[in-house]
């Protein structure tokens, strides 16, 4: 079985809760060793991480975790229904199983082994805390558990570039003139070019596009780099769910807009240039547009 000592389990989640205290901590990212209480190898320690991103590294693994995900606006009475958490552990990631945890049941989320192929998975807060239950083995010293989180609302704009959700409520329906309006403005990069090809690896479940921008507005974590065709320029690679496919042999400037997942960005808005820079012409005269951009507009 995965998951030994089911009923001391259970018992120790509800102890845990009583006297968590002096295990509480509000930040966005923990880091701790099993070794601070190896000798209590089957402790239950609360952990609370309060930010809509960061990470999680637990070195040796003895004894379990209860990990409690919310922003810092959510309100204390409990989760929001539409708001889920995306883990996504290191390919090295070992000597743990992730469950989640509501009312002393637990679900199995990722074996140890599902952990190494480093593959997203998302779950609905609502559905409980994540339990990480370590491994039992003689050597832990080269046991490490270690994953990225996110938090995000699978109503919410964007929600659509976290193909792993499933929740059957993301839209790949072209976006609105308001929407790609405030795409530019609020998209973790924006830029103005053109399609130089699409992958679709067989084992993906979405399609890597490799674009070259002839303007980059603004960008975040280094989406693309100059060089380009003869250093003029600049380069990168865009993801996008295959069933917001998106045809490689359009000719022609887009807007390229999106958001940066997990290092990785995702392809957001993306109209032909000319439709975007007519929308934006409309927008400055009648003063609706929603924010200011230092762009061309020829």
């Amino acid at each position: 079985m995965l998951w030994p000592g089911l009923a001391h389990w259970v018992a120790a989640v509800f102890l845990c809760r009583v006297a968590s205290a002096q295990y509480t901590s509000d930040q966005c990212s923990w880091r701790g060793s099993g070794l601070t209480h190896e000798s209590h190898s089957r402790d239950v320690e609360q952990v609370y991480l309060r930010c809509s991103q960061g990470s999680l590294e637990w070195l040796y693994p003895t004894g379990a975790l209860i990990v409690n995900l919310r922003p810092n606006t959510e309100p204390t009475s409990g989760a929001s229904p539409g708001l889920h958490a995306c883990i996504k552990p290191q390919t090295d990631s070992r000597g743990s199983h992730l469950y989640l945890e509501r009312a002393g049941q637990l679900r199995l989320l990722m074996s140890e082994t599902e952990q190494a192929h480093g593959r997203v998975q998302c779950f609905s807060l609502t559905e409980g805390a994540l339990f990480i239950e370590a491994v039992g083995q003689q050597d832990i010293s080269k046991r490490i558990t270690v994953f990225q989180y996110e938090l995000v609302a699978s109503h919410g704009p964007g929600a659509h570039l976290y193909p792993h959700l499933n929740t059957g409520t993301a839209s790949c329906t072209p976006c609105t003139d308001d929407q790609i309006l405030m795409a530019v403005c609020t998209s973790d990069f924006a830029g103005r070019g053109s399609i130089r090809g699409v992958d679709t690896p067989s084992s993906s479940d979405h399609s890597s596009v490799a674009v070259t921008l002839s303007r980059l507005f603004h960008q975040k974590s280094g989406v693309f780099s100059w060089g380009g065709a003869r250093g003029k320029g600049w380069s990168g690679r865009l993801n996008t769910p295959l069933r917001c496919w998106l045809q490689p042999r359009e000719k022609g400037e887009f807007l390229f807009t999106g958001a940066v997942r997990f290092g990785e960005a995702w392809l957001g808005c993306s109209p032909h240039y000319r439709h975007f820079l007519k929308l934006y012409r409309t927008a400055l005269e009648t003063g609706s547009n929603p924010c200011h951009m230092n762009m061309d507009t020829d």
